[in-house]
């Protein structure tokens, strides 16, 4: 399916016919924004029902004034966000009442990375993602960026255990973003964690 999506878009950018209805892959300008709204309304959902909920994601700009809102409304749910973004992020994490269950984070290191993920709890079944597309308006609706899910579970598991958690508890290149914009160094930690160096050993095994 996945496949085929792929060859539907490439038919669509160059032609003059339509591509097609797409099974797997979500394509800006057309779902991508739409579909990002929805998982997090289904997270907020999901809080108050008592079901797990959270929201993980790595990109590298954070601006888009409507998933700021949707955000905002799932922090007030309860549900747990932990975004890493490495450049211009718009959102203002924990502040009280409208943020607390934010928490932000910049990696700034010898790598310049453009890794963009998204991870929905979704009741306890993640749906995991990966794409190009950062969450700006022109990433939504003035380019042509994909997005397609993890399915595999060995997949799924490398991509949170080497794409996510590194850069979540990396207290060496890590800045976290305050409620008044401002940034501080992450609190050092008993041991030394920098999510480059993993990822850098990791490649040269």
């Amino acid at each position: 399916d996945l496949a085929a999506d792929v060859q539907r878009m490439f038919h669509q950018l160059t032609t003059m016919g339509r591509g097609g209805r797409l099974n797997k892959l979500v394509q800006s300008p057309f779902t991508l924004h739409e579909t990002i709204l929805r998982h997090i309304d289904t997270e907020i959902e999901n809080a108050n029902a008592g079901k797990p909920a959270g929201i993980t994601a790595k990109m590298n700009q954070l601006i888009e004034s409507d998933v700021i809102k949707a955000l905002y409304r799932a922090s007030q749910a309860g549900v747990r966000i932990q975004l890493v973004v490495r450049g211009i992020c718009s959102l203002k994490p924990a502040i009280e009442g409208v943020s607390e269950n934010i928490a932000v984070r910049s990696i700034i290191g010898r790598f310049l990375e453009h890794t963009r993920i998204f991870l929905f709890e979704n009741g306890g079944d993640p749906h995991i993602y990966l794409s190009s597309a950062d969450w700006m308006g022109r990433n939504f609706f003035s380019r042509v960026e994909t997005c397609f899910p993890i399915e595999d579970e060995e997949n799924r598991q490398d991509v949170i255990e080497h794409g996510l958690e590194p850069y979540l508890r990396d207290n060496v290149q890590a800045w976290v973003l305050q409620a008044d914009g401002s940034y501080q160094p992450a609190k050092a930690g008993e041991e030394r964690h920098c999510a480059q160096e993993e990822l850098l050993e990791l490649l040269t095994r």
